[in-house]
Parts: structure tokens; C-alpha cells; sequence
């Protein structure tokens, strides 16, 4: 029951500052750009791509292709690459209640992992069950957003406002669950 309690404490303090860090600071949209002459390009992806949802990587050439790296080498080198997250025209992709719910739902996990893991730890002090936790969300913070960064070339400054907003959320989270696991059963 101690560890349940901890994870939701956790989780509404982790919410509560990813809310504050996407409605009130500009980490939400750090690394992002318009594209220039948009119009005609979101014509062509409606006409090329349609109705279909999908994460895109370009150029493509087939994976089972034995000479896969040498085709994208090429082609990476007279074509323009990278990532498209497609939505056609219509799709909900809005901050709905159903979307909240479904993030909320991830910070509890998350929490609720933490709390676990911090109640196998047996750490006394405050402070270093804080860093506990931490912790946890320093190497969670690192493992998507730095790969990421290496991999697809995301931007260096979305990869760092993305990374420390996932960081402070676990240190958010660590006072909460620290305070609650510290308590006398």
C-alpha cells in the first residue's frame, strides 16, 4: 500500500510539472520550426501519403536489401532526409482528455516503478531517496532522447529541453515518493 500511495503522489507531482513545463514555458516547443512554404508541401504529402497515419523515414530503401547501406548512402546524398510523423486531415491529435488521461496513466507506471524500486533500496535519508529517484529519471531521460539525437538527428536543443523535462519530472516525483516512503508505517 505504501509503494500504491507513493507511485500516485509521484505521478500527480510528475503531471502536475509537465503540465506547468508544456502550458507555461517554452520547453514544449523548443527545437521545432515551421516549414518554409508549407502550404504546397502539406499538398503534396496529402497527395502522396492520403489517409494514411504513419511515421516516415526518407529516402527509403528496404531493410532486407542486402545493399541497404549503400543505396541510403547514395540516395541520402542527393535527396533531403529524415522523419515524418503524419496525421491526414481530421485526425484527433489534440491535448483531449483521453490523451491526458493515457499520459497520466504513463507517469503512474513510472512512478509506481520508482517507488518499488526505491522500497527495495531501503535508503534512509530524504535526500537520498530524492536522488534515487532521480537517478532513475536521468538514464529515462537519456535513453529516448539521446538516442534520438545520435540516430535521427533530432535537434540538439529539443533533445536537451526534452531530456530535462522528463528529468525534472522524475525529480518532482522524488520529493513526493521520498516524503511518502519515509513515513513511519
Amino acid at each position: 500500500m505504501r509503494v500504491l500511495i507513493a507511485g500516485i503522489l509521484g505521478a500527480i507531482a510528475m503531471f502536475v510539472w509537465s503540465s506547468v513545463a508544456h502550458l507555461a514555458t517554452p520547453l514544449a516547443t523548443t527545437g521545432f520550426s515551421q516549414i518554409p512554404s508549407e502550404a504546397p508541401v502539406l499538398a503534396a504529402m496529402h497527395n502522396s501519403i492520403g489517409d494514411k497515419n504513419g511515421l516516415y523515414f526518407f529516402p527509403w530503401v528496404d531493410p532486407k536489401d542486402p545493399k541497404m547501406m549503400d543505396k541510403e548512402a547514395a540516395l541520402m546524398k542527393a535527396n533531403p532526409s529524415g522523419l515524418l510523423i503524419y496525421h491526414p486531415p481530421g485526425a484527433d491529435t489534440g491535448m483531449g482528455l483521453s490523451r491526458l488521461g493515457a499520459e497520466f496513466g504513463k507517469q503512474l507506471v513510472v512512478s509506481l516503478l520508482a517507488a518499488w524500486l526505491l522500497s527495495m533500496a531501503a535508503i534512509a535519508s530524504y535526500l537520498k531517496r530524492v536522488c534515487f529517484v532521480s537517478g532513475l529519471g536521468l538514464a529515462a531521460a537519456i535513453t529516448t532522447n539521446v538516442s534520438y539525437w545520435i540516430w535521427y538527428g533530432f535537434p540538439t536543443d529539443y533533445t536537451l529541453a526534452y531530456a530535462f523535462t522528463d528529468f525534472f519530472g522524475y525529480v518532482v516525483a522524488g520529493f513526493a515518493i521520498a516524503w511518502w516512503m519515509g513515513r513511519k508505517a
